[in-house]
This record gives C-alpha cells, sequence and structure tokens, in this order.
C-alpha cells in the first residue's frame, strides 16, 4: 500500500456533547449563535425542540442530545446553535462550540461499530488527535431526509 503524499487538510468546526467532541465541515456551517428562544412546534418529532427567527428567516433547531439519546441537559451560557446548511438551513443545539480545527485526512479513519447513543451511520469518521480523538459527523445523513421531511413538516406547521 503506497501513502498519499497529498492528503487533503479538512476545517472542521469542533463543538462538545457530553463528554464527546464533535466535527463538522466548516464549508456546511453558516453560522454559530448564542442560545435563543426557540418556538415550539406541536407535533414535531423528539428530536425537534423547535424554530427560531434567525433575521426573518424560520429555522428548524434540532436537540443533538436528543437526536443521540443523550440525558438531557440544562442550557447555559455555553450552550450554542450551530446553523448548517445543506440546501436548507437548521440548527444544531449543542453544549459547547470549541474550535475551528485543521485536520489532515490521513489521520482520520472510518468509524468503529458503535456502542453509543451515536448511530454509526452520522459519522464519516473518527480523527485521532495527539490526546483526543474527534467524531466526524456527516452532516447530510444526520440532517437527511427524514429530518428534512420532518423541519420541513415543523416549518409549515406554525
Amino acid at each position: 500500500m503506497g501513502t498519499n503524499a497529498e492528503s487533503q487538510i479538512q476545517q472542521l468546526v469542533t463543538f462538545r456533547l457530553g463528554d464527546e467532541e464533535y466535527g463538522v465541515d466548516i464549508l456546511k456551517v453558516h453560522e454559530i449563535d448564542r442560545m435563543m428562544d426557540i418556538t415550539e412546534v406541536p407535533n414535531a418529532p423528539p428530536s425537534i425542540e423547535g424554530v427560531i427567527n434567525l433575521r426573518g428567516k424560520v429555522i428548524p433547531v434540532i436537540n443533538l442530545r436528543k437526536k443521540f439519546n443523550l440525558p438531557e441537559r440544562e442550557a447555559d451560557s455555553r450552550t450554542k446553535i450551530v446553523v448548517v446548511d445543506i440546501g436548507t438551513s437548521a440548527g444544531m443545539i449543542v453544549d459547547s462550540v470549541s474550535e475551528v480545527l485543521r485536520i489532515s485526512s490521513d489521520i482520520v479513519e472510518p468509524p468503529p461499530p458503535m456502542t453509543t447513543g451515536v448511530s454509526s451511520e452520522y459519522i464519516r469518521g473518527v480523527g485521532k488527535l495527539k490526546d483526543r480523538l474527534l467524531i466526524l459527523l456527516d452532516i447530510e445523513k444526520l440532517l437527511g431526509a427524514d429530518e428534512k421531511a420532518n423541519t420541513a413538516k415543523a416549518v409549515a406547521a406554525i
């Protein structure tokens, strides 16, 4: 097996949920906002916290703790909404945003069989950093067709 002399550099926005650190492609991240008032939507799926008004645009907000079956946690000053754009905009509630990180693709391994609540279908790899592991999320799959349909229903229900 030859080595790839041109390993690609990935730029990621990293955030925490519980004890784990996750990363998403920076090109998919539209903005990062403080926690704000979220309007609940009747009959929305459990992972959809509600909607927010972001400069006149109604954006559905997904609670990643609920999506990943993690224990609920009270929002605090570090809680953020990461607004992503994958053809449609959606917000993701995270415990805290860590940093913007550049990693080489040669330190990323395919996802191992998962034992946590995060379904491996949402994970595109695990970055092995010097002192920690970084779970790289596939934002398109995470907010895939089912979630897009659910968020569209949530927005339409207002």
